[in-house]
C-alpha cells in the first residue's frame, strides 16, 4: 500500500480540514454554539434542546472532543461539558491566518 494522502500535506493543512471536518455537521455547530452561551452543559440539556436522541448528541460531542475543542467533566452521573478556551482561540487565529493570508484574485 501507498502513503496516506495526508502525509502530502503539511500538519497545519490536515489540522484545518480535520476542523472543518467535525464542524461540517450542522448538528456539532448548533452544541457549539449552545454550549458557548452556558457556563457548563450536561448532555441532558442538548437533547432537550437540540432535539437529537441523546447517544447521536453523545457522538457528535465525541467528534468535537476529538479535536480539543470541548472539556467534559463527570459530575455524578452526568458529564458536563465546556467550550476548550485555549483550543478555542488557537483555531480561531488559525483560521484569521488563512484568510488574511489567502489571496482573493478570481476572474
Amino acid at each position: 500500500m501507498g502513503i496516506t494522502k495526508t502525509q502530502i500535506f503539511t500538519e497545519r493543512q490536515n489540522d484545518l480540514a480535520q476542523f472543518f471536518k467535525v464542524l461540517g455537521h450542522p448538528a456539532r455547530v448548533a452544541i457549539l454554539q449552545y454550549i458557548s452561551n452556558q457556563n457548563a452543559c450536561i448532555c441532558n440539556d442538548l437533547v432537550e434542546e437540540i432535539g437529537l436522541a441523546q447517544a447521536t448528541i453523545s457522538q457528535h460531542l465525541k467528534e468535537l472532543k476529538s479535536i480539543g475543542l470541548l472539556n467534559g467533566e463527570i459530575e455524578g452521573k452526568s458529564m458536563n461539558y465546556c467550550i476548550n478556551v485555549e483550543r478555542w482561540t488557537a483555531i480561531q487565529n488559525e483560521l484569521n491566518l488563512f484568510f488574511n493570508t489567502t489571496k482573493s484574485n478570481c476572474c
